[in-house]
């Protein structure tokens, strides 16, 4: 996962820091300096702040003004020990203490509560927190080598499809010498606020951290694939049955180490931050820190008993405030648990913003859930393994329509199919598909002002096995995304065998941006984007001819075919009597000028749905296309009969119905059963 590092802004920390060592200078960093700029990127700042360092190392060099701009190019500024004591924020920094914890975390004064709700749920989480927070033991500091501190940090995100490396130093901006903004319980524990700073550079300034959304925080620390829930429009508190589904996959995602949080809406701005008579904060993001069933009882009775309770853990980035509903931390509920049993789960009854509450409880008071699960696509993993396409797009306007990649949503009916299209298979009789695009990240300057994210979806079409070429008309909609001005939209849907055609698009025609677009499946999808119209125009087009018709042939289905003869293999697994015969095995063929589509088996009946579907250019227009119908057998396929469909443009009869007949060529005969198709033929080969 991360064995690819960009460095973000061609900043590289070792090069950065062995020069301020030998140098013998703290690193600033010209990019995120300590200014207001760094601070806001609208509006004018409140109390004077001052960017103090943790504490400046032993050096002894000239003085020097905290807080000014370096010079173009410059990486460090002398410092005075004289000096040191008045800048410095406590005595003894250290990036831990006593290790990373959820506790450590308090959100300060922007509202990024969603920011320190991600930081807790990756606390919680070591083999992630050591990716974010790379060589850690390094960067740590030493006070018996205070000279080998420059100053400088660097953490790790994921960024539109890459992991970058994000240099900083550690000026962190104060007043009254205290941290404004993420901070920790002990007042000397430093990880917080410098990743927060990391993450701020990323985003503009700080005040771009401010309303955020926890989903792409949990996305940028893990590089996984967010999924949003709505507990109240999907009815969760009083369906049982779903309820019990959505914690299953809840564990799941938890214990194979992905993060989740938790919230409650605010409808209005006079909602935000209003505390709730349970102890819940509207508009607040909580981290689950723990998912589980609570075995119930005490001793032995306990585990012969098979009565569990559904559990969260969650945690208020304010580090206090708790929920002081059933099964808080002094309710009388807690007597029903072992005195192991709640070791085990940790319980404390102190204030400090974690508590449990039943999932039922969650499922009620909550309004929301994200779950960011990380995909797995190791083969060396005992847990299910994921295909994934990864493409880069965007939306793009150009005045020429078929050039033009921004045609809004399917309410612009003239202009959707301009949109970019992506092609993939599911090869499974039925798959279990995931598909995420994100919009390229937007930074908020004061230049630039705040960077707003476009309302964006996609939609799910199901098309002809053979398609090569972008889409022009409506097919079948398979699925489809909600539309939202969300960094990324997610999408889990159960597709059977067959070819399908994303189109992610703006909500309105005319907006640009780059997007990526991830697909996950079981087995490789050979997702690609569709960039043609139609067939293009080679140097052979002279010799062998261009298309001068396009006709998509859909067979829905067959009627009275003839049975399998008693004794051949049906995939009944109950006994069935030898004299009697079996429905057929069949399947069939659509072939046009060498090319074919051939539909999966439909096992055991005469009156199979087929619903296949394939698209053909055609230069020969006298050549009929040909539609067969086949019985799957174990030794030899047998031959249930075909028919020949001419596919006449000016035939406006789309739908028809024709007798199976034998291959006779000179005078075939009607054979047992009929074939349903659908035939849709144009001069225009942009017409499908």
């Amino acid at each position: 996962m991360f064995s690819c590092v960009k460095p973000y802004e061609d900043q590289n920390y070792s090069a950065l820091r062995r020069d301020c060592l030998r140098r013998k200078v703290l690193f600033e960093d010209p990019l995120f300096p300590a200014t207001d700029d760094s601070l806001y990127y609208k509006g004018t700042p409140g109390p004077t702040v001052r960017w103090k360092r943790p504490k400046y190392s032993g050096h002894s060099l000239a003085p020097h003004r905290m807080g000014t701009v370096p010079r173009p190019g410059s990486s460090g500024c002398p410092f005075s020990s004289l000096r040191a004591r008045a800048l410095d924020i406590c005595e003894d920094p250290r990036l831990f203490v006593d290790g990373i914890s959820s506790h450590d975390l308090h959100q300060g004064q922007v509202g990024n509560c969603w920011f320190v709700a991600a930081c807790s749920s990756l606390a919680s989480r070591e083999s992630l927190w050591q990716k974010v927070i790379p060589d850690w033991k390094e960067q740590e500091w030493d006070p018996e080598k205070p000279n080998a501190y420059a100053g400088i940090f660097h953490f790790h995100f994921w960024r539109f499809g890459e992991w970058v490396d994000v240099v900083i130093d550690d000026r962190l901006p104060t007043v009254n010498n205290q941290l404004i903004y993420c901070h920790s319980s002990s007042r000397n524990e430093f990880w917080c606020a410098l990743v927060e700073k990391a993450y701020a550079k990323l985003a503009g300034c700080y005040q771009a951290l401010d309303g955020g959304n926890t989903a792409d925080a949990l996305v940028d620390f893990t590089g996984g694939v967010s999924e949003p829930i709505d507990l109240t429009e999907g009815n969760f508190a009083s369906d049982e049955t779903k309820r019990n589904q959505l914690f299953e996959r809840m564990l799941k995602v938890h214990s194979r180490g992905g993060l989740i949080s938790a919230s409650i809406k605010a409808v209005t701005a006079a909602d935000m931050e209003a505390r709730l008579a349970c102890g819940l904060v509207k508009g607040h993001a909580y981290a689950v820190t723990d998912v589980r069933k609570v075995r119930l009882g005490h001793g032995l009775l306990a585990f012969f008993k098979s009565e569990k309770l559904d559990m969260i853990r969650l945690r208020n980035p304010w580090g206090e405030r708790e929920w002081n509903g059933p099964w808080s931390d002094t309710s009388e509920e807690w007597q029903k648990v072992s005195k192991s049993e709640r070791e085990k789960m940790g319980v404390t009854v102190q204030d400090d913003g974690e508590f449990w509450m039943t999932f039922e409880d969650v499922c009620r008071y909550f309004t929301d859930i994200i779950k960011c699960r990380l995909i797995n696509t190791s083969y060396l993993s005992i847990h299910k393994t994921w295909e994934e396409a990864r493409l880069h797009g965007a939306w793009t306007l150009h005045e020429d329509p078929r050039q033009n990649r921004s045609g809004g949503c399917i309410n612009h009916k003239d202009t959707f199919f301009q949109n970019p299209q992506y092609i993939f298979d599911v090869k499974k009789p039925e798959d279990e598909v995931l598909i995420c695009i994100q919009q390229r990240p937007k930074r908020s300057t004061r230049r630039e002002g705040k960077g707003e994210n476009l309302a964006i979806g996609f939609d799910i079409y199901k098309v002809e096995e053979n398609r090569q070429y972008r889409m022009h008309s409506l097919q079948h909609k398979a699925a489809s995304s909600i539309y939202i001005n969300s960094r990324s939209v997610f999408l889990r849907t159960d597709q059977p065998e067959g070819r399908y055609v994303i189109i992610p698009t703006t909500f309105e025609p005319g907006y640009t941006g780059e997007f990526l677009l991830r697909v996950f499946t079981d087995v490789p999808s050979n997702c690609r984007e569709l960039r043609l119209d139609e067939p293009p125009h080679t140097c052979w087009s002279s010799l062998c001819g261009y298309p001068q018709l396009v006709t998509q042939v859909h067979v829905l289905g067959a009627a009275g075919l003839k049975d399998s003869p008693a004794g051949d293999p049906c995939p009944h697994p109950h006994p069935i009597s030898h004299s009697l015969s079996l429905g057929a095995n069949s399947y069939v063929i659509i072939k046009c000028e060498g090319d074919k589509v051939r539909s999966a088996v439909q096992k055991g009946t005469s009156t199979p749905e087929y619903n296949v579907k394939g698209i053909f250019y055609r230069k020969k227009l006298s050549q009929p296309i040909t539609v067969q119908v086949w019985n799957h057998r174990v030794l030899k396929d047998e031959f249930l009969g075909q028919v020949h469909l001419k596919a006449d443009p000016d035939n406006l009869q789309a739908l028809h119905t024709l007798h199976l007949r034998d291959r006779n060529s000179r005078q075939p005969s009607d054979l047992p059963g009929t074939v349903a198709v659908h035939i849709l033929s144009s001069t225009s080969l942009m017409a499908v």
